[in-house]
């Protein structure tokens, strides 16, 4: 998925307003757009071997666009943005990683959660629970990837929604692949995820002034002021030869208790026909969202009760924390008709579980023509440990590999157009 195509409208929309009119009519447009994207995978590493597979998704993730934009008068715009997501390989608006609901182990084994092996029917009801949430927009909701309405005025753009956070923008501007193929930076850092990439019932404001860029978000839980309470800040500059950001996002769990807090830096400088994109983020999270409730799941259950219950619950507690830094260094080119991406990314897990995953990847992109190219990508995941992440695409995770200390490889050639 790709912050590229909906952020360039907003500063578009944002430098029209800045230039303002005097005009008493209101001038409005509604435009329809989208990218299609599609292709075939063979990724490795898996239960079962190699698999190959239609993959929706390859570099972007599918979507159709609706936007509205009407010129106020006097430097005042509104906007409209809604985005729904669409999966080519099944027509649905949901997706699954490769390795489905499977878990990694050290969610899925007694002995790894530091629990006796008499528990282990218990965990994996508990896993099996919890894999069941793994995936993409698994309550189908339509406007799922974004769906806000905004004012933009002389003093910045008022937005309100269902928006990307201003953490996953600075990620996104500095992942040298754009968020696109397996070998984007995020696709180490998903399960758990490292960063909250968008969020419902936000509340943002957004300015641009010459190359400088700031936001502020903040949300909260559907029904809720303080389950699920969100901030987030970001603030970039943009020059032509470089450019540097910081963000942080801030979010709490269903008991607002302090949860993921992710913090990004990264810059980029021109080299050559190209630039080197360098980010890094520090991911805490010491209580972790959708946990609370398992005591209560499972101390009905034979032999189990409320002390063992307990029990249970901790030590999943404490093997969804993340204490973990996520290094990403790349290159990005064009040449004509032709793109070329490469990059490594590391995620250092701080636990004694010592998750540590790094991938190395390319992706080479040829132009058909303004709308539409061929892509070409490539990616290495290699685990230690009891790390298990899997490679998946630009528009769905990869999940996890057949066992802790797996490694994976993924191959995918797609075809994307753009409307």
């Amino acid at each position: 998925m790709t912050l590229a195509q909906p952020l360039h409208t907003l500063a578009a929309a944002l430098l029209l307003a800045g230039l303002g009119t005097s005009s008493a009519l209101a001038q409005s447009s509604v435009t329809l757009s989208g990218i299609i994207d599609a292709g075939v995978t063979r990724v490795s590493g898996l239960k079962g071997g190699s698999i190959s597979a239609l993959s929706s998704g390859i570099m972007d993730g599918s979507r159709v666009i609706v936007r509205a934009n009407e010129d106020l008068g006097g430097g005042w715009r509104a906007l409209v943005t809604l985005e729904h997501r669409l999966e080519l390989d099944t027509g649905l608006s949901t997706n699954r990683p490769p390795s489905a609901s499977q878990l990694p182990d050290r969610l899925s084994q007694a002995s790894l959660l530091g629990l006796p092996g008499a528990f282990q029917p218990v965990v994996t009801a508990v896993a099996n629970n919890i894999g069941s949430g793994v995936g993409v927009n698994l309550g189908g909701a339509f406007w799922d990837r974004q769906a806000f309405v905004g004012l933009v005025t002389p003093v910045g753009a008022f937005l309100a929604g269902r928006q990307y956070t201003p953490g996953f923008e600075i990620s996104a501007t500095f992942d040298a692949f754009g968020t696109q193929s397996a070998a984007s930076a995020g696709q180490v850092g998903s399960l758990p995820a490292a960063i909250d990439i968008r969020l419902s019932n936000t509340l943002a404001w957004r300015a641009e002034i010459g190359g400088f860029v700031a936001s502020a978000m903040v949300g909260a839980g559907e029904g809720s002021s303080t389950a699920g309470r969100f901030t987030g800040a970001m603030a970039q500059y943009r020059a032509a030869r470089w450019s540097v950001g910081v963000a942080l996002n801030r979010r709490d769990n269903e008991r607002g208790q302090a949860s993921l807090q992710s913090l990004v830096a990264g810059a980029s400088v021109a080299l050559g026909p190209g630039r080197v994109y360098v980010m890094l983020t520090d991911i805490q999270d010491d209580n972790p969202s959708g946990v609370s409730g398992i005591a209560a799941q499972v101390a009905p259950l034979p032999g189990v009760g409320a002390t063992n219950a307990a029990l249970i619950q901790n030590a999943f507690t404490n093997a969804l924390k993340q204490d973990a830094r996520l290094l990403h260094l790349g290159y990005r080119a064009t040449f004509g008709v032709h793109t070329v991406y490469a990059g490594t990314t590391q995620y250092d897990d701080q636990r004694a579980a010592n998750a540590d995953t790094r991938s190395v990847g390319a992706a080479y992109s040829y132009a058909l023509s303004k709308r539409t190219d061929i892509n070409l990508a490539v990616a290495r995941f290699t685990n230690a440990a009891l790390a298990q992440a899997a490679p998946g695409g630009g528009g769905y995770l990869g999940g996890v590999t057949a066992s802790a200390g797996t490694d994976a490889t993924s191959l995918a050639l797609g075809l994307r157009h753009r409307f």
